[in-house]
């Protein structure tokens, strides 16, 4: 089967040259059709789709650089070992993404939020959101590949149950990032809710002790006749004794009150 292009169907075609293809396993008479996407975890997150094409006796990789299909031999131990290599490595550069949010974490508790937190919170969210689907598609791809080839002889199915192992551990441990990067983000809203809450209270307070103030001086600066203290000529000490003396009791109720509380 040199030329195997002459036997996909043209939509087929169109699904092997997709960059963005998500996992699929669909079943011909001629040949099979296995598309893989995995994440792959660098500096940015990207994603990779990779083709395979198996026929009763070999198996074909597609080739999106030179839009050919290369033939890798055996039918199954050949893309299991990219596979199997590909989620390894997606396995591994995970850890990328717990150690993030274990920063994060040791931070917030010892009460060293930066800045951008919530920057650094939206786009781990985002990301091992996207790992987890991916892997999740992935993972129920595979489960219907080893369905269907489970009776063949050949098939060498502990090989591809380690995959899917490897899967499903990775996707797990994104389902637990997850969860912990919503603990966080409850916590940093208690601390945020917190200081709010701490401000409005001082507010309040200062608001209390100066509110009998602010009622002496607008009466007092009242531009009518008769005002106490107007003629007399030490009003202005006693309106400020009058001031003084109210500021010192308010003061001490409130502090009292805070006592209380």
């Amino acid at each position: 089967m040199k030329n195997v292009e002459q036997f996909i169907d043209n939509l087929h075609l169109e699904d092997f040259r997709n960059e963005s293809h998500p996992a699929i396993f669909d079943e011909n008479e001629e040949y099979d059709m296995l598309i893989v996407r995995l994440p792959v975890i660098t500096e940015k997150l990207d994603a990779k789709s990779i083709g395979f094409l198996l026929t009763d006796t070999s198996s074909y990789t597609y080739n999106k650089d030179k839009d050919i299909f290369e033939e890798l031999g055996n039918r199954f131990e050949s893309p299991y070992k990219i596979i199997d290599k590909l989620t390894d490595s997606v396995l591994k550069s995970f850890v990328k993404y717990q150690d993030k949010i274990a920063d994060m974490e040791e931070l917030l508790y010892e009460n060293h939020i930066k800045g951008e937190f919530m920057n650094q919170w939206l786009a781990l969210k985002l990301d091992i959101s996207r790992i987890e689907r991916m892997l999740l598609r992935t993972a129920s791809t595979m489960d219907e590949f080893m369905e269907y080839f489970k009776d063949a002889q050949d098939f060498p199915m502990n090989s591809y149950v380690d995959i899917h192992e490897h899967l499903e551990r990775t996707m797990r441990s994104a389902t637990l990032q997850l969860s912990k990067l919503d603990d966080l983000y409850s916590f940093y809203s208690a601390k945020s809710n917190e200081k709010m809450n701490r401000l409005i209270y001082v507010l309040t307070i200062i608001s209390a002790i100066f509110l009998p103030l602010n009622l002496v001086v607008g009466f007092f600066g009242m531009n009518t006749s008769n005002l106490p203290f107007s003629q007399a000529p030490s009003g202005t000490y006693y309106a400020i004794s009058i001031m003084t003396s109210l500021f010192i009791v308010t003061s001490l109720l409130v502090y009292k009150w805070h006592k209380k509380v």
